[in-house]
C-alpha cells in the first residue's frame, strides 16, 4: 500500500500563477526538491511551487530539507537571519542561520551517504543567502544531529511539509547578505535568543520554534560545555549526542 506522500506526489498539481510575487523568488520556485516518504526514502522530484502548496501538502506531499545552525567558535553565539519581505513563504520571520533544500537539480545534493547531499546544499545556500564563501563552510565540517518530520502552514495557500536535517557548524564566517533573501541578521547567545522568543513583536519560522523547543538549547549547552582548551567551541564535539538514524515525527 502506498504512503500518503507517495499518493500525493503522483497527484500533485501546480497551477498557481506567481506573477504577483517577487520575480527572483518566483524563479527559484522552479527548482526541484527531492520528494520523500515518511521514512525519508527518495521517491522522485517536484518543483518547489508544487511542494509548498497547502493543497498538495494536505494530501501528504513531503520533501527533504535542512536547517543549518552556524555558531561563532570564539563565544558560541548563534547566527540568526530574518527572512526577506520578498520571500513567498514565511516572509519577515526570524529563523536559524539557513534553511533550504537539497535539490534534484544537482547530482551531489542527491547523495545520501553521510548526509553529503544536505551538507552540500547547506554550503551552497549559505553562500547564496548570506554570501558566506564555500571555503568557510566545508561540507565535512557540518555536524549532522537528527532529522525531523514537521508540517506548517504559512499564509493559507503556502506551507512546509518536510523531513528536515539539522546541521550544526562552528566557523568564523564572512557575511554579505543577499537582500532578496535576508532582511537582517545577528549573532545571539542563549539568553538573547530566549529574550527574542519572549518579545511578542518578533515572529519566528515554525521549524525554528520546534527545533528550539525540543533540541536546540540542550545541544547548545553541550556545545558550550565541551569547548576546547583554547576556549573555542567545535560542532564535532556533538558527535553521538542524538540518534540520527530515524526520522523524529513532529506532526
Amino acid at each position: 500500500m502506498s504512503s500518503p506522500a507517495v499518493l500525493a506526489a503522483r497527484a500533485a498539481l501546480a497551477s498557481i500563477d506567481l506573477t504577483n510575487y517577487d520575480p527572483e523568488q518566483s524563479r527559484l520556485m522552479d527548482e526541484k526538491c527531492i520528494l520523500v516518504d515518511e521514512q525519508d526514502n527518495a521517491i522522485g522530484a517536484m518543483d518547489k511551487k508544487t511542494c509548498h502548496l497547502m493543497e498538495n501538502i494536505n494530501k501528504g506531499l513531503l520533501h527533504r530539507a535542512f536547517s543549518a545552525f552556524v555558531f561563532r567558535p570564539s563565544d558560541g553565539k548563534l547566527l540568526l537571519q530574518q527572512r526577506a519581505s520578498e520571500k513567498i513563504t514565511f516572509p519577515d520571520m526570524w529563523t536559524n542561520t539557513c534553511c533550504s533544500h537539497p535539490l534534484d537539480d544537482f547530482e551531489e545534493e542527491k547523495i545520501e551517504e553521510g548526509q553529503l547531499g544536505v551538507r552540500s546544499a547547506a554550503s551552497r545556500k549559505l553562500e547564496h543567502e548570506l554570501g558566506i564563501p564555500k571555503s568557510q563552510t566545508p561540507v565535512d565540517e557540518f555536524q549532522y544531529l537528527t532529522k525531523i518530520h514537521y508540517l506548517a502552514p504559512s499564509n493559507g495557500m503556502w506551507g512546509e511539509h518536510e523531513v528536515d536535517y539539522i546541521l550544526f557548524l562552528t566557523a568564523d564566517v564572512t557575511v554579505t547578505p543577499n537582500k532578496n533573501e535576508i532582511r537582517d541578521h545577528k549573532y545571539v547567545d542563549k539568553a538573547e535568543l530566549q529574550a527574542m522568543f519572549n518579545d511578542p513583536s518578533n515572529s519566528f519560522t515554525p521549524w525554528f520554534k520546534l527545533i528550539a523547543r525540543d533540541f536546540l538549547f540542550g545541544w547548545w549547552d553541550i556545545l558550550l560545555e565541551r569547548q576546547g582548551f583554547d576556549g573555542r567551541v567545535y560542532a564535532k564535539t556533538l558527535t553521538g549526542v542524538a540518534d540520527g538514524s530515524k526520522v523524529v515525527k513532529m506532526v
